[in-house]
């Protein structure tokens, strides 16, 4: 799997890394033997870079992957969960919960250390807090080595400067907005991090499930009017020969700017697929017909958390 470096952390991170959120049950229900079988499978196809939090499942996801990582050198992968959001409407980002989150994370991980930490969602509370509470909670743990690289996660775009205007962070993690449809990470906020060495981590190639084959959920927050021109790219891709989640997840990938973009299933065969479509040229043409038809709704997305941090 080829690698990228991590803004200024030394980190040689995986393109493509294996997200746990599905691990935690968070999409369907799983079973034990799929959940050690997609992590497997990930380690085997380079998928070093595993990220989870203790959102996903309610804690779930990190048992399971303790389980799955038992006696795997721990040299052999890098880890990343987050902190702060515990479930849909709980959020906790005073220091003390974060001191108490990371140990809970390192018991349930089966590790002496997490390679990074980040502020889960934080759209969703009062973004001073962040910068004047949670970081600095995060530093100590840093300096005890407990952690060793920091930052936040979230989908508005401007969560980013505000944050890293007023604190030093280590990288970020944006979410369905690097996208064959959605750009603004792109043309909104990755030239800024370059400049500043941050590094920059994607989340959600296939836009919740927006940029697949499968029916759309239900909760899927996106106007009707990008679910319509999403199913007339993937029946376009179809009669193509090429799956619309293939394409997404090259496109994704494909940005030298993101160091490595999480895509997560606890199904090992897509696992394989993927690491499999991360070593195939991008089809310029397919794209080119594909971002004609996103044209009209290109960037076009829905309200995440605070008004104000909108």
């Amino acid at each position: 799997m080829q690698t990228r470096p991590l803004g200024r952390t030394g980190l040689d991170v995986p393109i493509l890394a294996f997200g746990a959120s599905s691990l935690g049950a968070e999409f369907r229900r799983v079973t034990l033997d799929e959940t050690l079988a997609s992590v497997r499978a990930a380690l085997d196809c380079g998928l070093t870079l595993i990220d989870t939090s203790p959102f996903y499942g309610r804690g779930m996801s990190e048992v399971l992957l303790g389980i799955a990582l038992e006696g795997v050198p721990r040299d052999a992968y890098l880890l990343c969960t987050k902190l702060g959001r515990y479930d849909l409407g709980h959020f906790d980002f005073s220091a003390r919960r974060v001191a108490e989150s990371i140990d809970v994370s390192l018991h349930r991980l089966r590790t002496d250390h997490l390679d990074i930490v980040l502020c889960h969602d934080i759209e969703f509370v009062p973004m001073q807090q962040i910068v004047d509470e949670t970081l600095p909670a995060l530093r100590r743990l840093r300096a005890a080595g407990k952690v060793r690289f920091i930052g936040f996660s979230g989908y508005p775009q401007r969560i980013f400067r505000f944050v890293c205007d007023q604190a030093d962070v280590d990288c970020v993690l944006s979410y369905n907005q690097y996208t064959l449809q959605n750009t603004r990470f792109a043309t909104e906020t990755l030239p800024w991090l370059s400049a500043r060495g941050i590094g920059a981590m994607n989340a959600g190639p296939f836009s919740a499930r927006l940029l697949t084959d499968a029916a759309l959920p239900a909760w899927l927050k996106e106007p009707e009017s990008v679910k319509a021109a999403a199913r007339q790219a993937s029946a376009l891709c179809r009669a193509r020969g090429t799956p619309i989640a293939k394409l997404a997840l090259q496109f994704s990938l494909a940005n030298p700017a993101i160091a490595t973009t999480i895509a997560g299933s606890a199904n090992p065969a897509n696992v394989r697929a993927w690491a499999e479509w991360a070593a195939e040229p991008l089809d310029d043409v397919l794209l080119r017909d594909v971002q004609a038809i996103f044209a009209p709704v290109r960037d076009v997305g829905h309200v995440e958390g605070l008004p104000e941090n909108n």
